[in-house]
């Protein structure tokens, strides 16, 4: 599903050029749990943001479900982004004035659906996360927990192929991180492919597989012999 080739982001700090991503390369396959640890500033954002087609890598190959990144327009990206990509961020992201039903309903919007198929589909993506009792309420009455399911829900009323998670445990106490991270598990159960950006390796460790990144280098956590090669992308070899 995801192939990164060789894959470097480059920043130029005065005279100097500073590496964000450093060659990465590596491959997620549909209905992987995957996640990516690494310490602040190792690279996670700069990684997560062309993952997400939100950047551009300045050297090597991004390949989404068989094309090159490259080669899609920018209408089309913005397409994967609104429904192959559900996005879930640390901060949860959601608009202050709006109810949690209307935070979700927000992408669905976007992509012209009927109200009736909006209505419904808001629905049943709030009752997956077990929010149907507070889809009138504003995200300021709201347990951070309770935001970061709202942020999953609207997430999930695209149907997308790929959830990318940056830190989604980050702002929650331990309890409630739990609670997040189950949630996830049964997403993946469901056949979803996740990708989990964080600092955490305990969170991390909670993956079927996981990959560090530190100054912008990537190595995969070997967990069996077979899995050996697993980092490398095809198109690398």
């Amino acid at each position: 599903m995801i192939q990164l080739c060789e894959i470097s982001k480059i920043y130029e700090m005065g005279n100097d050029k500073v590496f964000a991503l450093d060659h990465a390369s590596m491959e997620i396959r549909r209905g992987e749990f995957v996640s990516i640890v690494g310490p602040s500033g190792s690279g996670k954002s700069t990684m997560m943001n062309i993952i997400g087609c939100l950047d551009n890598a300045d050297e090597g190959d991004y390949i989404l479900d068989g094309i090159l990144v490259e080669h899609y327009s920018e209408r089309e990206l913005a397409r994967i982004r609104n429904r192959k990509i559900g996005f879930i961020f640390q901060n949860f992201n959601l608009l202050p004035r709006l109810t949690a039903e209307e935070n979700v309903e927000l992408p669905l919007i976007y992509q012209k659906l009927s109200s009736k198929e909006r209505k419904r589909r808001v629905s049943e993506a709030l009752e997956q996360v077990e929010l149907s009792n507070r889809r009138k309420h504003l995200p300021t009455q709201l347990s951070g927990g309770q935001q970061q399911r709202v942020a999953i829900a609207r997430a999930l009323v695209t149907m997308p192929s790929l959830f990318l998670a940056d830190e989604p445990t980050g702002n929650l106490d331990t309890k409630t991180g739990r609670e997040i991270m189950s949630l996830f598990h049964t997403l993946h159960e469901s056949g979803n492919t996740i990708v989990l950006i964080t600092h955490d390796n305990q969170i991390a460790g909670e993956a079927e597989r996981k990959i560090h990144i530190r100054d912008g280098k990537v190595k995969e956590e070997e967990r069996d012999a077979d899995r050996k090669n697993g980092m490398e992308c095809s198109l690398c070899q």
